[in-house]
């Protein structure tokens, strides 16, 4: 049989499926090359039967390792083939190489969102903390005049009524007045008619019996009232009765104020005066210099809202000659807004600066405001008065 006789063998591509459709990655160069070769695969004919087992063939030497060809689109899967006997168990292989990672999957659906879940049991009681203690004395000035008084405190509870004294002995009898005055005498009544008289002058009779005795007078008018008697000595005083419960205090020191700018651009340097007041009912903030003065020791509560027009703005809240907080706004038409808890002594003073003329852009008109508040938040001790109020001195 010549070669032209010789029968053509083509390679069993399929095991190309299962090589291209494995889970697991699969080297390059473990797969054969009819397999990355789309125009070298030839119609499959007919399977054959099974031929009997050969003996196992020497290992070849390996071949030169050939260059990567292009990824091949993926066949189409066929029919699930008949289970195959189960061939004697090869020997283990060595590990192939590690193959290309896969594409990155797309993000999944987010799923719905659980129900909440019950709520955890209550924690347990933190311990108290320790009583703070205020050693600082009140620094008392001079007496001041006298402010308006405050509102009137809520009235106390009624004390528990006392137990009634011993009744008085009884004054002496006053003198007995004097009898009342006869009544007017009654009108004289009208006089009958005659009566028939058929009589003849006679001998003088005798005298009549006595008549029957006339009607009691009609009651007289009261007579003028008696002197008064002489008043009783009085009785002893009763015992006092308990104290009723304190009403409730309020704190004898108050102090607030919010005032607001008027004239745009202010002089820098200095206190910024703001001249609009809204409220000032103690006179603590001198309005003429631009400045608060503390009246007592305590915590205080400042804040100012200044609006920005036309320049950078750099102020700063002074608090003894000394900025406590700053702030720089350079967005023009906005607010630059601060607030802050201070711990002032008596006679502390507070103001608004403004640092210079080129970074002056604190505005104000019909339309816009800037704004300066503060308040006593609590002093650092309770004072209390009659009036239950503060006289601290006028501006």
């Amino acid at each position: 049989m010549g070669a032209a006789d010789t029968p053509v063998m083509f390679p069993d591509t399929s095991i190309c499926d299962v090589l291209l459709n494995s889970q697991e990655p699969v080297a390059i160069d473990q797969i054969p090359f009819f397999c990355l070769c789309s125009h070298c695969k030839a119609t499959t004919g007919p399977k054959g039967e099974r031929g009997d087992r050969g003996l196992q063939g020497f290992t070849g030497s390996p071949g030169r390792r050939g260059f990567m060809g292009f990824r091949g689109r993926r066949g189409f899967t066929g029919a699930q083939g008949a289970k195959g006997q189960n061939g004697d168990q090869g020997d283990k292989g060595q590990p192939g190489h590690i193959g290309f990672q896969g594409i990155k999957g797309q993000l999944g659906v987010k799923g719905e969102k659980g129900d909440d879940g019950d709520d955890g049991p209550s924690g347990p009681l933190g311990p108290q903390g320790v009583a703070g203690s205020c050693l600082c004395e009140p620094v008392i000035g001079p007496p001041g005049y006298s402010g308006p008084s405050g509102p009137a405190g809520a009235r106390g509870l009624p004390g528990i009524p006392g137990s009634k004294g011993p009744a008085g002995d009884k004054g002496d009898k006053g003198d007995l007045g004097v009898n009342g005055r006869d009544g007017a005498e009654g009108l004289k009544g009208a006089q009958g008619e005659p009566g028939p008289c058929d009589c003849t002058d006679g001998v003088d009779g005798a005298d009549g019996q006595k008549g029957d005795k006339g009607d009691t007078g009609g009651k007289g008018d009261t007579g003028p009232k008696g002197d008064q008697g002489e008043v009783g000595a009085p009785g002893p005083i009763g015992d006092p009765g308990f104290p009723g419960r304190p009403g409730p205090c309020t704190l004898a020191v108050q102090s607030a104020f919010s005032v607001g700018l008027e004239t745009p651009f202010p002089a820098p340097e200095k206190p910024v005066r703001f001249t609009k007041v809204l409220y000032n009912v103690q006179g603590h903030y001198n309005q003429a210099l631009g400045i608060f003065i503390a009246p007592v020791n305590g915590t205080y509560v400042f804040s100012f809202h200044l609006a920005v027009r036309d320049r950078v703005l750099i102020a700063a809240l002074f608090h003894n000659f000394h900025p406590v907080i700053k702030i720089t706004e350079t967005t023009n038409f906005a607010t630059a807004s601060r607030s802050i808890v201070l711990h002032l002594t008596g006679n502390d003073i507070l103001w608004v600066q403004v640092k210079d003329q080129v970074h002056n852009g604190m505005y104000a008109d019909e339309l816009i405001s800037s704004t300066f508040t503060g308040f006593l938040l609590s002093p650092d001790e309770c004072y209390f008065s009659l009036d239950r109020s503060f006289t601290g001195p006028k501006p």
